[in-house]
Protein backbone atom coordinates (compact mmCIF):
# COMPACT_ATOMS: atom_id res chain seq x y z
CA UNK A 1 0.00 0.00 0.00
CA UNK A 2 2.73 2.65 0.86
CA UNK A 3 4.42 2.13 -2.35
CA UNK A 4 0.91 2.78 -4.22
CA UNK A 5 1.04 6.10 -2.39
CA UNK A 6 4.39 6.51 -3.11
CA UNK A 7 3.62 5.71 -6.75
CA UNK A 8 0.93 8.57 -6.75
CA UNK A 9 3.00 11.05 -4.76
CA UNK A 10 5.55 10.75 -7.77
CA UNK A 11 3.07 11.13 -10.36
CA UNK A 12 1.24 14.11 -9.04
CA UNK A 13 4.77 15.32 -9.10
CA UNK A 14 4.75 14.89 -12.63
CA UNK A 15 2.02 17.36 -13.26
CA UNK A 16 2.34 19.30 -10.04
CA UNK A 17 2.77 22.71 -11.94
CA UNK A 18 -0.64 22.11 -13.35
CA UNK A 19 -3.02 20.80 -11.15
CA UNK A 20 -1.49 23.13 -8.37
CA UNK A 21 -2.30 26.28 -10.43
CA UNK A 22 -5.26 25.49 -11.13
CA UNK A 23 -6.57 24.09 -8.05
CA UNK A 24 -5.48 27.31 -6.23
CA UNK A 25 -7.57 28.83 -8.84
CA UNK A 26 -10.74 26.93 -7.89
CA UNK A 27 -9.56 27.67 -3.58
CA UNK A 28 -9.41 31.20 -4.15
CA UNK A 29 -12.91 31.19 -6.04
CA UNK A 30 -14.48 29.53 -2.87
CA UNK A 31 -14.55 26.23 -4.52
CA UNK A 32 -13.05 22.01 -4.29
CA UNK A 33 -11.71 20.96 -6.84
CA UNK A 34 -10.44 16.96 -6.99
CA UNK A 35 -8.42 14.78 -9.38
CA UNK A 36 -10.59 11.57 -9.95
CA UNK A 37 -11.17 8.35 -11.44
CA UNK A 38 -9.53 6.80 -14.18
CA UNK A 39 -6.70 9.33 -13.77
CA UNK A 40 -6.19 8.44 -9.67
CA UNK A 41 -5.96 4.85 -10.73
CA UNK A 42 -3.63 5.26 -13.21
CA UNK A 43 -1.34 7.00 -11.13
CA UNK A 44 -1.83 4.15 -8.97
CA UNK A 45 -1.03 2.06 -11.50
CA UNK A 46 2.03 3.85 -12.80
CA UNK A 47 0.50 4.67 -16.04
CA UNK A 48 -1.00 8.31 -15.86
CA UNK A 49 -1.75 9.21 -19.64
CA UNK A 50 -1.99 12.72 -20.56
CA UNK A 51 -5.67 13.41 -19.73
CA UNK A 52 -7.01 14.30 -16.30
CA UNK A 53 -10.30 14.21 -15.35
CA UNK A 54 -11.36 16.51 -12.06
CA UNK A 55 -14.73 16.59 -10.10
CA UNK A 56 -15.93 20.15 -8.35
CA UNK A 57 -18.79 21.81 -6.32
CA UNK A 58 -17.94 24.82 -8.84
CA UNK A 59 -21.09 24.82 -11.70
CA UNK A 60 -20.12 24.75 -15.77
CA UNK A 61 -20.74 28.48 -15.54
CA UNK A 62 -18.62 29.07 -12.74
CA UNK A 63 -15.22 26.67 -14.24
CA UNK A 64 -15.75 27.62 -17.71
CA UNK A 65 -15.49 31.22 -15.77
CA UNK A 66 -11.80 29.78 -13.71
CA UNK A 67 -10.36 28.38 -16.84
CA UNK A 68 -10.49 31.77 -18.95
CA UNK A 69 -6.86 33.24 -18.86
CA UNK A 70 -5.56 30.31 -17.75
CA UNK A 71 -6.09 27.74 -20.28
CA UNK A 72 -5.36 27.64 -23.87
CA UNK A 73 -8.38 26.56 -24.98
CA UNK A 74 -11.65 25.95 -23.13
CA UNK A 75 -14.73 24.26 -24.97
CA UNK A 76 -18.33 22.86 -24.22
CA UNK A 77 -17.88 19.30 -23.72
CA UNK A 78 -21.36 18.67 -22.32
CA UNK A 79 -22.56 21.14 -20.37
CA UNK A 80 -25.69 19.64 -20.04
CA UNK A 81 -23.57 16.66 -18.30
CA UNK A 82 -21.88 19.37 -16.21
CA UNK A 83 -18.79 18.82 -18.31
CA UNK A 84 -16.16 21.95 -19.48
CA UNK A 85 -12.84 20.42 -21.26
CA UNK A 86 -9.96 22.56 -21.95
CA UNK A 87 -6.08 22.24 -22.84
CA UNK A 88 -3.35 23.71 -20.91
CA UNK A 89 0.20 22.65 -22.38
CA UNK A 90 -0.04 18.78 -23.16
CA UNK A 91 -2.69 18.58 -20.79
CA UNK A 92 -6.09 17.51 -21.95
CA UNK A 93 -8.61 18.58 -19.02
CA UNK A 94 -12.07 17.88 -18.22
CA UNK A 95 -14.00 19.04 -14.99
CA UNK A 96 -17.33 17.84 -14.28
CA UNK A 97 -19.53 19.39 -11.30
CA UNK A 98 -20.41 17.11 -8.78
CA UNK A 99 -23.31 15.27 -9.79
CA UNK A 100 -25.57 12.01 -10.20
CA UNK A 101 -27.25 10.13 -12.89
CA UNK A 102 -29.79 7.81 -13.53
CA UNK A 103 -31.88 6.21 -16.10
CA UNK A 104 -35.48 5.47 -16.07
CA UNK A 105 -36.74 2.06 -16.73
CA UNK A 106 -37.35 2.95 -20.68
CA UNK A 107 -35.35 5.49 -21.34
CA UNK A 108 -32.21 6.16 -23.35
CA UNK A 109 -30.65 9.10 -21.67
CA UNK A 110 -29.50 9.85 -17.77
CA UNK A 111 -31.22 11.98 -15.89
CA UNK A 112 -28.69 14.15 -14.50
CA UNK A 113 -28.68 16.22 -11.11
CA UNK A 114 -25.64 18.02 -9.84
CA UNK A 115 -24.65 16.67 -6.15
CA UNK A 116 -23.43 18.67 -3.56
CA UNK A 117 -20.25 17.23 -2.15
CA UNK A 118 -17.26 14.50 -3.26
CA UNK A 119 -18.69 11.59 -1.54
CA UNK A 120 -22.20 11.46 -3.33
CA UNK A 121 -20.00 12.39 -6.22
CA UNK A 122 -17.59 9.09 -5.55
CA UNK A 123 -20.56 6.78 -4.63
CA UNK A 124 -22.40 7.38 -8.17
CA UNK A 125 -19.05 6.16 -9.60
CA UNK A 126 -19.29 2.14 -11.76
CA UNK A 127 -16.66 0.81 -9.70
CA UNK A 128 -14.39 1.02 -6.90
CA UNK A 129 -11.10 1.80 -8.67
CA UNK A 130 -12.70 4.82 -10.13
CA UNK A 131 -14.10 5.81 -7.04
CA UNK A 132 -11.00 7.41 -5.64
CA UNK A 133 -9.89 11.53 -5.59
CA UNK A 134 -7.20 13.21 -4.66
CA UNK A 135 -7.68 16.92 -3.79
CA UNK A 136 -5.90 19.37 -5.42
CA UNK A 137 -4.02 21.61 -4.52
CA UNK A 138 -3.36 19.90 -1.03
CA UNK A 139 -3.22 16.46 -2.66
CA UNK A 140 -5.12 14.50 0.17
CA UNK A 141 -6.68 11.14 -1.01
CA UNK A 142 -10.22 10.17 -0.73
CA UNK A 143 -11.17 6.52 -0.69
CA UNK A 144 -14.08 6.10 0.98
CA UNK A 145 -15.17 2.32 -1.21
CA UNK A 146 -11.88 0.43 -0.93
CA UNK A 147 -11.08 1.21 -4.16
CA UNK A 148 -7.22 0.65 -3.11
CA UNK A 149 -7.60 -2.91 -1.86
CA UNK A 150 -9.52 -3.69 -4.80
CA UNK A 151 -7.13 -2.56 -7.45
CA UNK A 152 -4.15 -4.03 -5.17
CA UNK A 153 -6.19 -7.54 -5.27
CA UNK A 154 -6.98 -6.94 -9.32
CA UNK A 155 -10.63 -6.86 -8.82
CA UNK A 156 -13.56 -4.96 -10.06
CA UNK A 157 -16.31 -4.02 -7.55
CA UNK A 158 -19.33 -1.38 -7.36
CA UNK A 159 -19.01 1.38 -4.47
CA UNK A 160 -22.54 -0.10 -3.43
CA UNK A 161 -25.07 -2.56 -5.06
CA UNK A 162 -24.18 -3.68 -8.10
CA UNK A 163 -28.16 -4.16 -9.12
CA UNK A 164 -28.39 -0.11 -7.90
CA UNK A 165 -25.81 0.86 -9.87
CA UNK A 166 -26.61 -0.54 -13.28
CA UNK A 167 -30.01 0.66 -12.60
CA UNK A 168 -28.99 3.90 -12.91
CA UNK A 169 -26.32 3.19 -15.59
CA UNK A 170 -26.64 0.13 -17.29
CA UNK A 171 -23.97 1.21 -19.01
CA UNK A 172 -22.04 0.01 -16.66
CA UNK A 173 -22.12 -3.63 -17.63
CA UNK A 174 -20.33 -3.13 -20.52
CA UNK A 175 -17.81 -0.90 -18.79
CA UNK A 176 -17.34 -4.13 -16.45
CA UNK A 177 -16.32 -5.65 -19.25
CA UNK A 178 -14.59 -3.31 -20.81
CA UNK A 179 -12.30 -2.84 -17.71
CA UNK A 180 -11.26 -6.37 -17.50
CA UNK A 181 -10.19 -6.41 -20.97
CA UNK A 182 -8.02 -2.99 -20.47
CA UNK A 183 -6.75 -3.58 -16.74
CA UNK A 184 -6.86 -7.45 -16.88
CA UNK A 185 -8.68 -7.60 -13.42
CA UNK A 186 -11.37 -9.96 -12.10
CA UNK A 187 -15.16 -9.15 -11.64
CA UNK A 188 -16.23 -10.14 -8.59
CA UNK A 189 -19.10 -12.13 -8.09
CA UNK A 190 -21.89 -10.23 -7.40
CA UNK A 191 -21.42 -7.98 -9.81
CA UNK A 192 -21.41 -10.80 -12.26
CA UNK A 193 -24.78 -12.37 -11.05
CA UNK A 194 -26.09 -8.49 -11.17
CA UNK A 195 -24.89 -8.50 -15.20
CA UNK A 196 -26.56 -11.69 -15.72
CA UNK A 197 -29.97 -10.92 -13.81
CA UNK A 198 -30.01 -7.52 -15.12
CA UNK A 199 -28.77 -8.37 -19.22
CA UNK A 200 -31.61 -7.04 -20.45
CA UNK A 201 -31.64 -3.46 -19.70
CA UNK A 202 -28.50 -2.82 -22.07
CA UNK A 203 -31.61 -2.38 -24.36
CA UNK A 204 -32.34 1.08 -23.11
CA UNK A 205 -28.89 2.30 -24.25
CA UNK A 206 -28.07 4.02 -27.47
CA UNK A 207 -26.51 1.65 -30.00
CA UNK A 208 -23.94 4.49 -30.49
CA UNK A 209 -22.58 4.27 -26.55
CA UNK A 210 -22.80 -0.03 -26.78
CA UNK A 211 -20.78 0.68 -29.95
CA UNK A 212 -18.01 2.95 -28.37
CA UNK A 213 -18.07 0.82 -25.29
CA UNK A 214 -17.01 -2.34 -28.12
CA UNK A 215 -14.65 -0.59 -29.71
CA UNK A 216 -12.59 0.05 -26.17
CA UNK A 217 -13.22 -3.39 -25.25
CA UNK A 218 -12.20 -4.89 -28.37
CA UNK A 219 -9.03 -2.75 -29.12
CA UNK A 220 -7.76 -3.53 -25.05
CA UNK A 221 -5.03 -5.34 -24.31
CA UNK A 222 -7.16 -8.14 -23.00
CA UNK A 223 -10.53 -8.73 -25.02
CA UNK A 224 -10.49 -12.10 -24.42
CA UNK A 225 -11.43 -10.91 -21.10
CA UNK A 226 -14.17 -8.91 -22.02
CA UNK A 227 -15.48 -10.72 -24.37
CA UNK A 228 -16.08 -13.82 -22.69
CA UNK A 229 -17.93 -11.55 -19.94
CA UNK A 230 -20.54 -10.64 -22.15
CA UNK A 231 -21.16 -13.44 -23.21
CA UNK A 232 -21.38 -15.58 -19.97
CA UNK A 233 -23.62 -13.01 -18.58
CA UNK A 234 -25.66 -12.72 -21.89
CA UNK A 235 -24.67 -9.17 -22.46
CA UNK A 236 -23.37 -10.03 -25.80
CA UNK A 237 -26.65 -11.87 -26.94
CA UNK A 238 -27.97 -8.65 -26.64
CA UNK A 239 -25.67 -6.08 -28.15
CA UNK A 240 -23.45 -8.65 -30.83
CA UNK A 241 -25.73 -12.07 -30.72
CA UNK A 242 -23.51 -13.46 -33.84
CA UNK A 243 -20.64 -14.27 -31.35
CA UNK A 244 -21.75 -16.47 -28.57
CA UNK A 245 -24.25 -18.25 -31.62
CA UNK A 246 -20.56 -19.29 -32.43
CA UNK A 247 -20.10 -21.61 -29.59
CA UNK A 248 -23.03 -23.99 -30.77
CA UNK A 249 -20.43 -24.77 -33.86
CA UNK A 250 -17.76 -26.84 -34.56
CA UNK A 251 -15.34 -25.53 -37.76
CA UNK A 252 -14.91 -28.08 -40.28
CA UNK A 253 -11.52 -29.52 -39.20
CA UNK A 254 -12.77 -30.80 -35.61
CA UNK A 255 -9.71 -29.48 -34.20
CA UNK A 256 -11.20 -26.91 -31.69
CA UNK A 257 -13.54 -26.68 -29.15
CA UNK A 258 -15.65 -24.44 -30.76
CA UNK A 259 -15.69 -21.65 -33.47
CA UNK A 260 -16.05 -19.24 -30.41
CA UNK A 261 -13.14 -20.46 -28.90
CA UNK A 262 -11.40 -20.44 -32.70
CA UNK A 263 -12.50 -16.96 -33.16
CA UNK A 264 -11.31 -15.49 -29.85
CA UNK A 265 -7.94 -17.31 -30.47
CA UNK A 266 -7.71 -15.74 -34.39
CA UNK A 267 -8.16 -12.24 -32.72
CA UNK A 268 -5.47 -13.31 -30.10
CA UNK A 269 -3.17 -13.91 -32.81
CA UNK A 270 -4.29 -11.01 -35.29
CA UNK A 271 -3.17 -8.86 -32.14
CA UNK A 272 0.29 -10.46 -32.63
CA UNK A 273 0.71 -9.40 -35.84
CA UNK A 274 -0.55 -5.57 -35.58
CA UNK A 275 2.84 -4.47 -35.79
CA UNK A 276 2.62 -5.20 -39.25
CA UNK A 277 0.76 -2.19 -39.37
CA UNK A 278 2.59 0.57 -37.71
CA UNK A 279 3.85 3.35 -39.33
CA UNK A 280 6.92 4.85 -40.28
CA UNK A 281 8.14 5.25 -37.11
CA UNK A 282 7.35 1.75 -35.96
CA UNK A 283 4.90 2.94 -33.54
CA UNK A 284 1.35 0.49 -33.68
CA UNK A 285 -1.69 0.98 -32.38
CA UNK A 286 -4.65 -1.08 -31.65
CA UNK A 287 -6.30 -1.62 -35.22
CA UNK A 288 -9.92 -2.21 -34.53
CA UNK A 289 -10.90 -3.00 -38.28
CA UNK A 290 -8.80 -5.99 -37.84
CA UNK A 291 -9.68 -7.15 -34.67
CA UNK A 292 -13.05 -7.29 -34.93
CA UNK A 293 -12.44 -8.56 -38.67
CA UNK A 294 -11.07 -11.34 -36.87
CA UNK A 295 -13.17 -11.87 -33.74
CA UNK A 296 -16.55 -11.88 -36.42
CA UNK A 297 -14.56 -13.78 -39.62
CA UNK A 298 -16.67 -16.91 -38.70
CA UNK A 299 -19.89 -15.41 -38.23
CA UNK A 300 -21.80 -16.47 -41.15
CA UNK A 301 -20.82 -20.65 -39.87
CA UNK A 302 -24.26 -20.66 -37.90
CA UNK A 303 -26.29 -19.89 -40.85
CA UNK A 304 -24.31 -22.12 -43.65
CA UNK A 305 -23.90 -25.35 -41.26
CA UNK A 306 -24.65 -28.38 -42.99
CA UNK A 307 -24.17 -32.17 -41.92
CA UNK A 308 -22.59 -34.65 -44.36
CA UNK A 309 -22.03 -38.48 -44.47
CA UNK A 310 -19.64 -39.42 -42.06
CA UNK A 311 -20.63 -36.66 -39.42
CA UNK A 312 -18.55 -34.11 -41.58
CA UNK A 313 -19.80 -30.98 -41.05
CA UNK A 314 -19.35 -28.35 -43.56
CA UNK A 315 -20.29 -24.68 -43.97
CA UNK A 316 -19.82 -23.57 -47.25
CA UNK A 317 -20.11 -20.11 -48.57
CA UNK A 318 -19.76 -18.85 -44.63
CA UNK A 319 -17.68 -16.07 -46.03
CA UNK A 320 -20.06 -14.48 -48.12
CA UNK A 321 -22.76 -14.78 -45.72
CA UNK A 322 -20.42 -13.71 -42.94
CA UNK A 323 -20.13 -11.09 -45.13
CA UNK A 324 -23.65 -10.02 -45.07
CA UNK A 325 -23.72 -10.59 -41.35
CA UNK A 326 -21.12 -8.07 -40.61
CA UNK A 327 -22.43 -5.42 -42.23
CA UNK A 328 -26.27 -5.34 -41.14
CA UNK A 329 -24.82 -5.88 -37.21
CA UNK A 330 -22.41 -2.80 -37.89
CA UNK A 331 -24.85 -0.85 -39.11
CA UNK A 332 -27.23 -1.76 -35.99
CA UNK A 333 -24.13 -0.63 -33.95
CA UNK A 334 -23.88 2.77 -36.07
CA UNK A 335 -20.46 2.21 -37.55
CA UNK A 336 -19.05 4.48 -39.83
CA UNK A 337 -19.57 3.41 -43.79
CA UNK A 338 -16.04 3.29 -43.91
CA UNK A 339 -15.37 0.61 -41.39
CA UNK A 340 -18.37 -1.44 -42.13
CA UNK A 341 -16.45 -1.75 -45.93
CA UNK A 342 -13.25 -2.54 -44.43
CA UNK A 343 -14.46 -5.63 -42.13
CA UNK A 344 -17.17 -6.77 -44.50
CA UNK A 345 -14.53 -7.37 -47.47
CA UNK A 346 -12.24 -8.99 -45.09
CA UNK A 347 -14.76 -11.62 -43.47
CA UNK A 348 -15.91 -11.94 -47.39
CA UNK A 349 -12.18 -12.38 -48.45
CA UNK A 350 -10.48 -14.30 -45.84
CA UNK A 351 -11.18 -18.00 -47.35
CA UNK A 352 -9.85 -16.95 -50.54
CA UNK A 353 -6.14 -17.45 -50.23
CA UNK A 354 -7.28 -21.49 -49.34
CA UNK A 355 -7.72 -21.40 -53.11
CA UNK A 356 -4.01 -20.86 -53.55
CA UNK A 357 -3.07 -24.75 -52.75
CA UNK A 358 0.74 -24.50 -53.28
CA UNK A 359 1.20 -21.89 -55.19
CA UNK A 360 -0.88 -22.70 -58.11
CA UNK A 361 -2.21 -19.34 -58.52
CA UNK A 362 -1.45 -17.59 -61.88
CA UNK A 363 -0.26 -14.22 -62.12
CA UNK A 364 -3.58 -13.27 -62.99
CA UNK A 365 -5.26 -14.81 -60.16
CA UNK A 366 -2.85 -13.17 -57.73
CA UNK A 367 -3.53 -9.65 -59.45
CA UNK A 368 -7.10 -10.54 -58.43
CA UNK A 369 -6.08 -11.25 -55.02
CA UNK A 370 -4.78 -8.00 -55.05
CA UNK A 371 -7.64 -5.80 -56.63
CA UNK A 372 -10.32 -7.22 -54.95
CA UNK A 373 -8.62 -6.39 -51.04
CA UNK A 374 -7.96 -3.04 -52.44
CA UNK A 375 -7.16 -1.29 -49.63
CA UNK A 376 -7.40 -3.95 -46.62
CA UNK A 377 -4.61 -5.99 -48.55
CA UNK A 378 -2.40 -5.38 -45.03
CA UNK A 379 -5.41 -6.28 -42.93
CA UNK A 380 -6.25 -9.39 -45.03
CA UNK A 381 -2.77 -10.68 -45.07
CA UNK A 382 -2.98 -10.25 -41.03
CA UNK A 383 -6.45 -12.13 -40.85
CA UNK A 384 -5.44 -14.96 -43.40
CA UNK A 385 -2.12 -16.33 -41.14
CA UNK A 386 -3.79 -15.43 -37.87
CA UNK A 387 -6.68 -17.72 -39.27
CA UNK A 388 -4.39 -20.90 -38.73
CA UNK A 389 -4.81 -22.24 -35.11
CA UNK A 390 -4.48 -25.79 -35.99
CA UNK A 391 -2.14 -27.51 -32.99
CA UNK A 392 -0.80 -29.78 -35.91
CA UNK A 393 2.82 -27.71 -36.16
CA UNK A 394 3.96 -29.11 -39.74
CA UNK A 395 0.55 -28.13 -41.76
CA UNK A 396 0.77 -24.87 -39.63
CA UNK A 397 4.47 -24.40 -40.72
CA UNK A 398 3.36 -25.23 -44.40
CA UNK A 399 0.60 -22.54 -44.66
CA UNK A 400 3.15 -20.08 -42.95
CA UNK A 401 5.61 -21.03 -46.05
CA UNK A 402 3.26 -21.13 -48.53
CA UNK A 403 1.52 -18.13 -47.75
CA UNK A 404 4.82 -16.16 -47.53
CA UNK A 405 5.33 -17.17 -50.99
CA UNK A 406 2.12 -15.46 -51.93
CA UNK A 407 3.37 -12.22 -50.33
CA UNK A 408 6.60 -12.87 -52.09
CA UNK A 409 4.89 -12.65 -55.48
CA UNK A 410 2.49 -9.33 -54.70
CA UNK A 411 6.09 -7.95 -53.99
CA UNK A 412 7.45 -8.43 -57.31
CA UNK A 413 4.25 -7.90 -59.78
CA UNK A 414 3.73 -4.80 -57.20
CA UNK A 415 7.57 -4.22 -58.10
CA UNK A 416 7.13 -4.51 -61.99
CA UNK A 417 3.07 -3.38 -62.42
CA UNK A 418 2.32 -0.64 -59.41
CA UNK A 419 -0.20 -3.36 -58.17
CA UNK A 420 -1.88 -1.41 -55.93
CA UNK A 421 -3.63 1.15 -58.73
CA UNK A 422 -4.50 -1.59 -61.21
CA UNK A 423 -6.60 -0.35 -63.89
CA UNK A 424 -6.92 -0.40 -67.68
CA UNK A 425 -4.36 0.42 -70.34
CA UNK A 426 -6.80 2.48 -72.07
CA UNK A 427 -9.01 5.01 -70.31
CA UNK A 428 -12.31 5.68 -71.04
CA UNK A 429 -11.53 8.85 -73.27
CA UNK A 430 -9.78 6.71 -75.43
CA UNK A 431 -11.84 3.94 -75.50
CA UNK A 432 -14.31 5.67 -76.96
CA UNK A 433 -11.76 7.70 -79.60
CA UNK A 434 -10.52 3.82 -80.48
CA UNK A 435 -14.83 2.77 -81.06
CA UNK A 436 -15.72 5.77 -82.63
CA UNK A 437 -18.49 5.58 -79.59
CA UNK A 438 -19.89 8.35 -77.55
CA UNK A 439 -20.48 7.96 -73.45
CA UNK A 440 -22.63 5.05 -72.51
CA UNK A 441 -23.10 1.67 -71.34
CA UNK A 442 -21.15 0.54 -74.13
CA UNK A 443 -18.00 2.34 -72.82
CA UNK A 444 -18.48 0.42 -69.82
CA UNK A 445 -17.96 -3.08 -70.88
CA UNK A 446 -15.18 -2.04 -72.65
CA UNK A 447 -13.20 -0.90 -69.52
CA UNK A 448 -14.39 -3.58 -67.88
CA UNK A 449 -13.00 -5.98 -71.14
CA UNK A 450 -9.50 -4.20 -70.96
CA UNK A 451 -9.45 -4.44 -67.07
CA UNK A 452 -9.75 -8.23 -67.16
CA UNK A 453 -7.17 -8.19 -70.34
CA UNK A 454 -4.67 -6.24 -67.64
CA UNK A 455 -5.47 -8.93 -64.94
CA UNK A 456 -5.08 -11.86 -67.57
CA UNK A 457 -2.10 -10.98 -69.51
CA UNK A 458 -0.72 -7.63 -67.05
CA UNK A 459 0.55 -4.11 -68.25
CA UNK A 460 -0.15 -4.02 -72.32
CA UNK A 461 1.51 -1.39 -74.67
CA UNK A 462 -0.91 1.09 -75.84
CA UNK A 463 -1.42 -0.28 -79.29
CA UNK A 464 -1.33 -3.81 -78.34
CA UNK A 465 -4.75 -3.09 -75.73
CA UNK A 466 -6.28 -1.03 -78.73
CA UNK A 467 -5.97 -4.02 -81.01
CA UNK A 468 -7.64 -6.43 -78.20
CA UNK A 469 -10.34 -3.84 -78.05
CA UNK A 470 -11.16 -3.34 -81.40
CA UNK A 471 -11.14 -7.54 -82.05
CA UNK A 472 -13.56 -7.68 -79.03
CA UNK A 473 -15.67 -5.14 -80.26
CA UNK A 474 -15.80 -6.48 -83.77
CA UNK A 475 -16.91 -9.63 -82.23
CA UNK A 476 -19.68 -7.56 -80.43
CA UNK A 477 -20.92 -6.27 -83.88
CA UNK A 478 -20.89 -9.60 -85.29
Amino acid sequence: MVQVQQRVAAELERIGAVVDELGERFVAAGHQLHLVGGPVRDAMLGRLQDDLDFTTSATPEEVERLLKGWADAVWDIGRAFGTIGCRKGGWTIEITTYRSEAYSPDSRKPEVAYGTDLGGDLGRRDFTVNAMAVSIPDRRFEDPFGGIVDLAHRVLRTPGRPEDSFSDDPLRMMRAARFAAQLGFDVAPEVVAAMTAMAERIDVISAERVRDELVKLVCAPYPRLGLALLVDTGLAARVLPELPALRLERDEHHRHKDVYEHSLTVLEQAMDLEPRLAGEDGAGVPDFVVRFAALIHDIGKPRTRRFVDGGTVTFHHHDVVGAKLARKRMKALRFSGEQIDAVAKLVELHLRFHGYGDGEWTDSAVRRYVRDAGDQLERLHILTRADCTTRNKRKAERLRRTYDDLERRIAVLAEQEELDSIRPDLDGNRIMEVLGIGPGREVGEAYRFLLELRMDEGPQEAAVAEAALRAWWAGRQG
